[in-house]
C-alpha cells in the first residue's frame, strides 16, 4: 500500500563533511519535521567539529542542473538557502528562484562558521543584498551576520529593534534576528514583520551548538511547506531547535555539540 507523499522542501546550501551543519543538518531537520527533503549542493566544505579547513564551490552549470532536476519533477513547497559561497552562485540562485517562484523562501545568510572561518566572500554579500534578500519570506541572520549586512555594530535590545526594521527595509517580508551571540542572560530571538515584533525567549544552555542556524532555517521551511503561516512556523521551529539542543552530543574531538535532530 502506497501512502500519500509528505510535503516537500528544498535546501540550497553547502555540504558539511562532519554531518553537523549544512545540507546534512537540513535533511535531518526536514525528515524530523515530516517533510521530504530535496537538496542542491552549492559548495563542499572539508569540515569537522574542530573547524573548516577548505571550501570548494560547485561549478555554476552543476548548480543550475540540480535546481532544474528538482523543480522539474517535485512540487516544492518551500525553499531554504544556506551557504552559497560566492557572488556568482548567489546571483545564479536568486535568478533561478525568481524564475521558479517557490511559494516560500527562507534565506539564511550564512557568512561565518562557528570556528570563525569566512564562508561568504565580500562580493557575495552585495549580491545577497541586491538580489536574494528581496525575495525572502523569512530572513534568519544571527547578530554578526546582521552587523555584516547593515555595516554597523549591534549592542543592545534597542539596536536589535532598529536592525530588525532596517533588515525589513532590505526587502525581506519578515526577519528572525537570532540572539545566540548576544550578551543577554537568556537567548532572545526576535521576529519582525509588518505587524510588529515577537520575542521568543529560551534559557541559555552552557554548550556551543553546531548547525543551529542551519537547523532553524530548515525547520522554518519545513513548517511553511506543511502549511503553517510564517509566525507559527517560526515559533514551532525555535521550539524544535531548543529541544534538539537539549539532546545534543559531541561526536568528535572538538568542543562543539551536534544537535539531536
Amino acid at each position: 500500500m502506497t501512502r500519500t507523499a509528505p510535503p516537500i522542501a528544498l535546501t540550497i546550501a553547502g555540504s558539511d563533511s562532519g554531518g553537523g551543519a549544512g545540507i546534512q543538518a537540513d535533511l535531518k531537520t526536514f525528515h524530523a519535521r515530516g517533510v521530504h527533503g530535496l537538496s542542491v549542493i552549492a559548495a563542499i566544505t572539508s569540515q569537522n567539529t574542530r573547524g573548516v579547513s577548505a571550501v570548494h564551490t560547485v561549478p555554476l552549470k552543476h548548480i543550475r542542473s540540480q535546481i532544474a532536476a528538482v523543480f522539474d519533477d517535485f512540487p516544492v513547497g518551500a525553499v531554504k538557502t544556506g551557504m552559497l559561497g560566492s557572488a556568482a552562485v548567489t546571483r545564479l540562485v536568486a535568478s533561478e528562484l525568481r524564475t521558479r517562484k517557490p511559494a516560500w523562501l527562507v534565506v539564511d545568510p550564512v557568512m561565518i562558521a562557528t570556528s570563525g572561518a569566512r564562508l561568504l566572500d565580500a562580493d557575495a554579500v552585495q549580491a545577497m543584498l541586491d538580489e536574494l534578500i528581496p525575495l525572502a519570506d523569512v530572513l534568519t541572520p544571527n547578530l554578526p551576520e546582521a552587523e555584516a549586512l547593515l555595516g554597523r555594530k549591534l549592542r543592545n535590545a534597542k539596536d536589535f529593534d532598529r536592525a530588525g526594521e532596517a533588515l525589513l527595509g532590505l526587502g525581506a517580508r519578515s526577519v528572525l534576528l537570532k540572539g545566540g551571540h548576544s550578551q543577554e542572560r537568556d537567548v532572545v530571538d526576535r521576529y519582525y514583520d509588518a505587524r510588529g515584533v515577537v520575542e521568543l525567549r529560551h534559557a541559555r544552555m552552557p554548550i556551543e551548538g553546531h548547525g543551529t542556524g542551519c537547523t532553524l532555517a530548515s525547520a522554518i521551511a519545513a513548517e511553511l511547506a506543511r502549511g503553517k503561516p510564517p509566525r507559527s512556523a517560526v515559533r514551532r521551529a525555535v521550539a524544535y531547535v531548543h529541544r534538539a539542543l537539549a539532546r545534543s552530543y559531541q561526536p568528535g574531538g572538538g568542543a562543539v555539540h551536534v544537535l539531536g535532530h
